[in-house]
């Protein structure tokens, strides 16, 4: 096991029953991969999407970035996810799904530019299933190292949110080619107006 490089912990957003993982210079990932292959994180628009339980409000986020993959967390998780990851910029950010880039957590991107391994843990996304908690209900450990990638891997699943999205189906793959970054924060920004955000 490897000692963290950085760590960081704090209350992210929740819109949508999400929040994300981004790098501001462009896309994480060229592929899609929907949420059903995992139950917990996916690539949708250029960013890796965590799926929470709670539609609206604050979850605890631990986050940990890497020189070399670490164990999972042996402790009380019920969903434990991998993704891979590409940082052109060497800044990969946790931020609410509505809002601008949130600095109170440090980037997972360790070594700078590359591609990372993102490694999410889970716990408490069925206390509160689509509500919008006044308090926080859900707690999350996201581990990042670089590696080359790899296809998404389901690590550990117990919970029944988890359950139910790997039920859905998948929504068809789209590839995305150069799609450019200011488009995706446009796209996000129409939204927060239209609601109201």
């Amino acid at each position: 096991m490897t000692d963290p490089i950085i760590t960081g912990h704090g209350p992210v957003g929740v819109h949508y029953h999400q929040f994300l993982v981004t790098d501001p210079g462009g896309p994480v990932a060229g592929e899609e991969t929907d949420a059903s292959q995992t139950g917990l994180v996916g690539i949708t628009a250029g960013d890796a999407t965590i799926h929470t339980g709670i539609h609206t409000g604050d979850v605890d986020v631990t986050v940990t970035a890497h020189g070399h993959e670490p164990a999972p967390d042996a402790g009380e998780w019920e969903e434990i996810a991998e993704i891979s990851l590409h940082s052109p910029t060497g800044t990969l950010q946790v931020t609410p799904f509505m809002t601008g880039l949130d600095d109170d957590l440090p980037s997972l991107a360790a070594t700078g530019p590359g591609t990372y391994r993102l490694r999410v843990h889970a716990r408490g996304r069925d206390q509160a299933v689509d509500l919008a908690p006044d308090t926080i209900t859900e707690h999350y450990l996201l581990q990042c190292w670089p590696a080359p990638p790899t296809p998404a891997q389901l690590l550990r699943a117990t919970d029944d949110y988890g359950s139910q999205l790997r039920a859905e189906q998948p929504t068809p793959t789209r590839v995305t080619t150069h799609t450019p970054r200011g488009q995706h924060r446009q796209e996000h920004d129409i939204l927060r107006r239209s609601l109201g955000g």
